[in-house]
């Protein structure tokens, strides 16, 4: 996976170093990591929530958060100034019918051809939050079946700087949107008729150290203040409503996307598993702390929930009786001058690094899933070829390619590093931009890249890639106290993408109609992540505008124009 990134110089000091690793420092290594997996269902698991998330200092809520639109605009829901209450209900109600068939255990167990996909991830999608720690973050997870114990069954509404809750069930019965509605036009109409809270969410956002000792400090001031912590901590989600009103259409998700990742900090609680946004003309959005969960866990939840909620256009068809049930109560935080402070400088900080974010989110509505599987294409190797192609276009040279792989079919497993630059790849490329080349000969050359990237998908989710693998080396030398292996210190290890260096970070959000976003890994870089439906692919380019050699926008509409010239190719190389 590093020759496309060297020369042949290069690459033998590279061949040299791996072969020195292999029969030296890393045999033995790899002794000390099958020791350590004895020990344990899954050798990775800790090591991976900390390297990966919990140990990093700057902002996660920026930098590692994942989000994206519901597609409801599409249908029933255009947007619509005034609906947002109402929508708002019918949608909290199936989200919370389907944490009630988590705890009932009745969520039915996803697989992938035969094999049983691990679900822990899903216990973490409701009353789980991030804890900010001085040098390492910690995850609290609430969460019961029925059969465990109780669970906590309340929400926190955020709504101008102010933060709410209510409980989900009265007297053991769940609220109906009617019941809903009531308790956020509550909410709303006093949020709306007095002055503003201090907006303590905006501290979430912070660097994680900073946060931390922000907590420490607004905890030591009134101990009242853990307690409410605590309460938003345990809550099932947060619902955040959100005065901006983006625009959006089924073809342009652009503004959307970009601020329901980056929006208003006062009314997301970024380290809480899931924030359930609601603009102020009715469109929703989900935002969500990454760390105990992989997007296709809060996918399925949102999949779930968009089928029950089509299956009646969109309304509330059932009673309309409303109960005595408790107002919702305000969470009021003690705070004093360093704490407001505090807030207005973590605002600044915000503002500043996400107006330098360009994100666009596009359908290409031409073909989607059905088009391509006609032509016995493999419908995400498709795009990753086409971005790959798109790369090369837009600067020259192939781009190191870190595609999600999971392995889930593993306890407790998570993901895989697939390298989607391969050599077989960028010789397809190459072809593309050739002027002597026959369609023929591209065409073959393209069948060969598919081949390449679906055998190395299926290594990764068999538990036979080497990104994880290699990270476990490096983990397990660091633990023992030995140098840093030269393999790892070489440039090309970097140059290739190694240790988080990917230019292209991207990912499916499956074959469905949600389509999700996060941020690039390096700041050359582009985030890239795409929904494949039926009939179109929605995807959602992000990159740094203080970047000068990257551009989102210009990346996405030659992936999109690639996406013709592929399919044209199947066609011509045929006549």
């Amino acid at each position: 996976t590093v020759k496309p990134f060297l020369n042949q110089e290069e690459y033998q000091r590279t061949e040299h170093i791996v072969k020195n690793f292999e029969n030296g420092i890393g045999k033995e290594l790899h002794r000390k990591l099958l020791e350590r997996a004895k020990t344990r269902r899954n050798w990775l698991e800790d090591w991976w929530q900390n390297v990966a998330y919990l140990d990093l200092r700057i902002s996660t809520q920026i930098y590692c958060n994942i989000g994206g639109p519901g597609p409801y605009i599409e249908t029933y829901w255009p947007p619509k100034e005034g609906t947002r209450i109402e929508r708002a209900s019918v949608n909290i109600w199936h989200t919370l019918k389907y944490w009630d068939l988590l705890r009932t255990e009745k969520v039915a167990i996803e697989r992938s051809g035969n094999a049983v996909l691990d679900m822990s991830q899903f216990r973490k999608l409701f009353c789980t939050c991030k804890i900010p720690g001085v040098t390492r973050d910690s995850i609290c997870n609430y969460f019961k079946t029925e059969t465990e114990g109780e669970c906590p069954s309340h929400l926190v509404v955020l709504c101008r700087g102010r933060v709410f809750t209510f409980d989900a069930l009265h007297e053991g019965n769940m609220l109906n949107p009617p019941e809903i509605f009531r308790q956020l036009t509550y909410i709303q109409k006093r949020c709306y008729s007095e002055p503003d809270g201090p907006g303590l969410a905006a501290l979430t956002s912070e660097e994680r150290t900073e946060w931390a000792k922000m907590r420490e400090y607004l905890i030591d001031l009134d101990p009242k203040n853990l307690t409410l912590l605590e309460k938003i901590q345990q809550s099932l989600f947060v619902v955040c409503l959100d005065d901006a009103s983006p625009h959006a259409t089924p073809e342009n998700y652009s503004e959307v996307v970009r601020l329901g990742l980056t929006g208003d900090p006062t009314v997301r609680w970024g380290d809480k598993s899931y924030n359930s946004i609601f603009f102020s003309n009715g469109i929703c959005s989900a935002f969500c702390d990454h760390s105990p969960f992989d997007a296709m866990a809060l996918i399925a939840m949102l999949s779930h929930t968009e089928g029950k909620i089509s299956e009646n256009d969109g309304k509330w068809k059932g009673s309309d009786k409303v109960r005595d049930i408790p107002w919702p109560e305000e969470l009021v935080f003690t705070v004093d001058q360093k704490i407001m402070n505090g807030i207005e400088r973590a605002k600044e900080s915000y503002y500043q690094k996400v107006s330098d974010l360009q994100l666009v989110s596009y359908a290409f509505t031409s073909f989607g899933k059905a088009q391509i599987r006609k032509k016995k294409l493999h419908p995400d190797t498709f795009v990753q070829l086409a971005l790959q192609l798109a790369y090369y276009k837009c600067h020259g040279r192939p781009g190191c390619c870190y595609e999600t792989a999971m392995t889930r079919r593993f306890y407790h497993g998570r993901t895989e590093t697939m390298r989607s630059c391969t050599m077989e790849a960028v010789e397809w490329c190459r072809s593309m931009l050739d002027p002597s080349a026959t369609a023929y000969q591209r065409q073959q050359l393209m069948l060969k890249a598919f081949a390449k990237h679906n055998k190395a998908r299926k290594e990764c989710e068999t538990g036979k890639g080497f990104d994880r693998h290699l990270l476990g080396l490096l983990l397990i030398a660091q633990e023992q106290g030995l140098p840093v292996p030269e393999i790892f210190v070489d440039p090309a290890f970097t140059t290739s993408g190694g240790g988080g260096n990917f230019v292209l970070s991207t990912s499916l959000t499956g074959y469905t109609k949600f389509n999700g976003s996060a941020l690039p890994m390096v700041h050359h870089g582009y985030g890239f992540f795409y929904s494949i439906r039926d009939d179109r692919i929605v995807a959602s380019c992000s990159a740094w505008k203080s970047c000068p050699e990257t551009d989102a926008e210009v990346l996405c509409r030659t992936v999109f124009q690639n996406f013709q010239d592929m399919l044209q190719l199947t066609v011509t190389a045929q006549l």
